[in-house]
């Protein structure tokens, strides 16, 4: 299932590969895309949306939506 967070924090690209690294831990079939100008993180997986938004949240940053 496709899920859209607002993740704020993310500065560059070191941000970007901690945020897919955290995700792919939790799924490695996961697609991840982000676009950084927007605070967007588009998740394709079958995890709950809860559980994604806190592996995020553990990386140490904030997830709006």
């Amino acid at each position: 299932m496709n899920q859209i967070f607002s993740v704020q924090g993310m500065t560059c690209g070191h941000c970007e590969k901690a945020v897919i690294t955290a995700i792919k831990l939790l799924d490695p079939q996961a697609e991840v895309r982000i676009d950084r100008s927007q605070n967007r993180v588009e998740v394709n997986t079958e995890q709950l949306r809860e559980t994604v938004a806190e592996a995020i949240r553990e990386e140490g940053y904030t997830v709006a939506a």
